[in-house]
């Protein structure tokens, strides 16, 4: 689709999520904001997406500790030109509307409507800014136009038995939407494929005019002001509505992965699967590149290969990072952000290090995922004791021992 017609389009990337499932990851920053795959922030993929998709024209609203967030759009996504339009701008409440914080998703969108009235978009795209996959939003909006559709909503088609954990689109024969439930126990199943739901990405395309309207309307009315439990069933009953069925036409693997990583235990299953061999979601796909901030590190190095068998340090089926070093130690199914330190006859098994994390000497970690700074203790053991672990630390319902950052151990 070109250009002229994506310039008609503003994307809106709702950023302001306290993250309380995956806590301590958002104790000092918001869920958009948490690393992910050594390098990136979740919002990096939203915003990737945007430009891939040949989308400049990008609002993300923050609110809840959200330095960390605007330190990294100011970091990594300022390139953008201004003089020819281009831009990511971040909004925090603006209190124009209401004295309220947000009140959900939609009320977010609705106390934005005068700084998205300002560029006049014919049509408004609402992303939620914690999730991790690669989407051609040009794609779902020659569908949209197709359709002639008032709304349309990006929907994966996942195993009914799963679907529970979801806000499931109920439609018919043409995915027209009739319906919506969050986390039915009886989830509704897709008319042509009765062994899947239909579940919401929370990915959304307004005609502008008409978002305005049903957000003013809701905005009066006495709801949760969510888009999937109120603004849908409410469109569904008057107006045109369409599911977007994400990946079913796409030939390119990754392009059908999605993961809502809201939870310790996906972010780390997530994160696990970039260790593969051939894993679900690429990194190295040249035609869809991954911009995000990067920090002016050294090459990350291993040492100590061959003076003694148990002092080498290597790295299998992992990433690791600039200025990372692994000395002595040996890492397996792990992801190792910038600056991580490995010391000798160190071990870090199926684990997520953030930056400048220390392991020391002889220490063993498995199943963790430990914050930003924090040191290890030559011969601590974490992961193989988790009634210990969970006196000290944060263990997740999956067994995943989290180290917060500032934690002194």
């Amino acid at each position: 689709m070109g250009g002229r017609l994506l310039d008609e389009v503003l994307a809106v990337i709702l950023a302001g999520g306290e993250g309380s499932r995956l806590y301590p990851l958002t104790k000092d920053r918001a869920k958009p904001a948490v690393p992910f795959g050594g390098i990136y922030r979740i919002i990096d993929f939203s915003l990737n997406n945007c430009l891939n998709s040949n989308i400049r024209h990008i609002q993300v609203l923050s609110q809840y500790k959200s330095v960390s967030l605007a330190n990294h759009l100011r970091d990594g996504w300022s390139f953008l030109h201004a003089e020819v339009g281009e831009f990511i701008s971040m909004l925090s409440p603006q209190m124009r509307v209401s004295e309220d914080w947000y009140r959900g998703t939609a009320d977010a969108v609705y106390q934005n409507i005068y700084s998205i009235e300002g560029y006049n978009p014919r049509y408004v795209l609402v992303l939620s800014g914690d999730h991790v996959y690669k989407m051609d939003y040009s794609r779902m909006l020659a569908f949209h136009q197709e359709k002639l559709a008032d709304l349309t909503v990006a929907a994966i088609a996942v195993d009914r038995d799963k679907a529970t954990s979801f806000g499931v689109l109920s439609v018919d024969e043409d995915d027209r939407i009739t319906g919506f439930e969050e986390k039915p126990s009886n989830p509704t199943t897709i008319p042509y494929d009765p062994d899947k739901a239909y579940a919401s990405m929370g990915v959304y395309i307004f005609d502008t005019q008409l978002m305005y309207s049903i957000l003013a309307e809701d905005a009066r009315a006495d709801t949760s002001h969510d888009f999937g439990r109120d603004i849908i069933p409410a469109l569904a009953r008057e107006y045109r509505i369409y599911a977007f069925p994400f990946g079913r036409d796409e030939t390119v693997a990754d392009r059908k992965y999605w993961r809502d990583v809201g939870s310790i235990d996906t972010y780390w299953e997530a994160n696990m699967e970039l260790c593969g061999v051939t894993p679900a979601f690429n990194l190295y796909d040249e035609s869809w590149p991954l911009r995000t901030y990067q920090g002016q590190y050294p090459p990350a190095k291993t040492v100590f290969a061959y003076f003694d068998q148990n002092r080498a340090g290597m790295a299998l089926n992992s990433l690791i990072c600039s200025g990372g070093i692994v000395s002595g130690g040996k890492v397996s199914c792990s992801v190792l952000s910038p600056q991580v330190y490995i010391h000798s006859y160190a071990e870090v098994d199926d684990s997520v290090l953030f930056n400048g994390v220390d392991v020391g000497r002889r220490a063993r970690i498995k199943r963790a995922i430990i914050d930003k700074y924090v040191r290890i203790p030559p011969g601590e053991r974490i992961g193989f004791d988790l009634d210990r672990d969970s006196e000290r630390f944060c263990v997740s319902e999956g067994g995943i021992v989290v180290i917060p950052k500032g934690t002194v151990l």
